[in-house]
């Protein structure tokens, strides 16, 4: 496996074995038993398969350094990360060959779905479906693809208010007025953004298929996208007449999302190489593949830092604040930020962000008279333009824009001029000044097409810290006295579970803990139910003690008035009854 760039590596985190608690251990316990028993028969087919192929059981939170020994085998690796990783951040990995798995475990309030990610849903949503060659050569096309994707400001700033929302939600220790400010702030954030970025659409394309994708046949379709896997509640629902279903097209671009509301459609791709041909007509239409003054447009509109790669090869780095073009004939570029210029994806000396702190421009194009290139053009041409070192040199090119200073070198990558650099030089336009000698050296790039516009720095090292690239990790959860005793009955419980023998008495023991929780905590209702399936599951040992059909009665009892006074749960309860009860 390839070393992880320096610029990814802040994002991993390590997985402590002892961070789960007991109770996590039951919620993640309860929701792979419940998943694994519905989706044996509405998932697609190598669901389960891959399950058992990358070491995922239903009895505990696995290791994530176990999953990606397992993953080795298909090409992949998987690593843990804190919560929300920027999009960027996630696409790159995924780009090569690595799984990020958020290591944070979401809590029994949010049993059914989470917003925040979690090893439910990457460990038990995603890693299966790599053991799938078809879907993971997919995925890390898919990944290759939307690293070069123009992510705007906008994004970023939902992006921010999605994390802060989602991590709030799962946090214990939050308040509603801090939920609620959020959300307000979430909303105000959405509705200012009134564009679509090629990341926003490449989004939704994502959503629609690794997240909420359907596949088979229309009318019956099973379930693979990682988002429906790992939800108890909207794996079930989403296969109901009430939601629709839509063959996937590129069409399903046009379709946003809202992460915390079920879906009202899905869509369904036939199969998994479908997948690769909506995924190369989006493709197709995008900057990194267009160039051009559309693709310089998508990089002005966005207000990020993207690359601009001209047909010389050589590569700006910076927000476009400004272009000029005669149809798609593009004559001028302008970067606001601190830029960078590059050639193949390395930063040139003397080029970075600190060199042109304020920004950068230049004029492009052929010179006037010239049919070849200006990268392209000959010592000779050269020489009978007057070009020597030192001395002045004036260029006009076909565009109308002429600059005129003194010659002192160039820079030359695979046979091609890419920049040339004057002292006192002027660059103008007609009456219109662009560059003046007392703003210091001149750096002219050579090319005379945009062939590319793509994604963030093409040096992302080299250019540091990037907005698309900040690291923010959830914060560690602190228990009370109470929760620790609480996670004391549940680890007695998973000892009962896991290690007791049953040929001393067990019921006394079963009766200390109920009694106790329900000191501590009327309300739980897993721990009741798991009491429960220990009751039934073990009857033939447990039957004999004096007490046991009272006992079993009294646990019934009490999971019949926590359904009905856990309204949100109680489909929960009856759920994890019935499946006690079968096996």
């Amino acid at each position: 496996m390839h070393a992880l760039p320096d610029h990814l590596k802040k994002y991993i985190v390590d997985q402590n074995d002892q961070k789960y608690t007991p109770k996590e251990q039951a919620v993640w316990r309860y929701i792979l038993r419940q998943l694994k028993n519905y989706l044996k028969d509405h998932a697609h087919e190598s669901y389960l398969d891959g399950l058992e192929k990358t070491g995922i059981s239903s009895e505990e939170i696995p290791m994530i350094k176990d999953i990606s020994k397992h993953l080795e085998k298909f090409g992949w690796r998987a690593l843990p990360v804190s919560g929300f990783i920027p999009p960027a951040a996630f696409m790159e990995l995924q780009s090569l060959s690595v799984l990020p798995i958020a290591s944070e475990m979401r809590s029994i309030d949010h049993l059914k779905y989470t917003p925040a990610p979690d090893i439910v849903h990457e460990a038990a949503g995603h890693a299966p479906f790599l053991a799938h060659p078809e879907f993971a050569e997919y995925l890390k096309k898919y990944s290759t693809v939307a690293k070069k994707a123009i992510i705007s400001k906008e994004d970023l700033d939902t992006y921010e208010a999605i994390r802060v929302l989602s991590d709030l939600k799962e946090n214990p220790t939050s308040t509603a007025e801090q939920i609620s400010l959020a959300e307000k702030h979430l909303n105000a954030v959405v509705e200012q953004n009134k564009t679509v970025s090629e990341a926003a659409e490449l989004g939704r394309m994502n959503w629609w298929t690794a997240e909420y994708g359907l596949i088979g046949d229309v009318n019956q379709p099973k379930i693979f996208g990682a988002g429906l896997l790992s939800s108890v509640g909207e794996s079930k629902s989403c296969l109901e007449a009430k939601v629709k279903k839509l063959p996937l097209t590129i069409d399903c671009l046009k379709y946003t999302y809202d992460i915390t509301e079920q879906q009202p459609q899905l869509f369904v791709t036939p199969s998994f190489k479908h997948l690769e041909k909506v995924l190369f007509e989006m493709a197709d239409r995008m900057a990194f593949r267009v160039g051009g003054a559309s693709g310089l447009e998508k990089a002005k509109q966005a207000r990020t830092v993207n690359t601009v790669v001209l047909n010389s090869g050589a590569q700006v780095s910076g927000i476009v604040s400004n272009y000029e073009a005669q149809n798609d004939r593009v004559d001028f570029i302008q970067f606001s930020s601190p830029t960078q210029i590059c050639a193949d994806d390395s930063q040139l000396p003397d080029h970075g962000k600190e060199y042109h702190a304020t920004g950068f421009s230049s004029p492009i194009g052929k010179l006037k008279g010239i049919s070849t290139c200006p990268s392209e053009m000959s010592n000779e041409q050269w020489e009978s333009l007057g070009l020597q070192l030192s001395q002045k040199l004036v260029l006009h090119y076909e565009s109308g824009f002429v600059v005129e200073g003194t010659y002192f070198g160039r820079t030359v990558r695979h046979d091609k001029t890419i920049l040339m650099k004057f002292k006192d030089a002027t660059v103008t336009k007609g009456d219109k000044i662009y560059y003046k000698p007392e703003w210091g050296p001149f750096d002219l790039l050579l090319g005379s097409t945009v062939e590319s516009v793509f994604g963030g720095p093409a040096d992302r090292i080299s250019y540091g810290q990037n907005d698309d690239f900040v690291v923010k990790k959830v914060a560690t959860k602190k228990l009370s006295e109470t929760e620790m005793k609480i996670n004391q009955l549940y680890s007695d419980l998973r000892h009962m579970r896991t290690k007791f023998s049953f040929e001393s008495a067990g019921l006394p023991t079963l009766t200390s803990i109920f009694n106790k929780m329900q000191e501590l905590d009327s309300t739980d209702w897993l721990i009741v139910l798991e009491i429960y399936e220990i009751l039934v599951t073990r009857r033939s040992a447990l039957s004999k003690e004096t007490g046991y059909e009272n006992f079993v009665k009294t646990i019934r009892q009490d999971l019949e008035l926590k359904k009905k006074s856990a309204k949100d749960n109680a489909d929960s309860i009856e759920h994890g009854v019935q499946l006690a009860t079968i096996q």
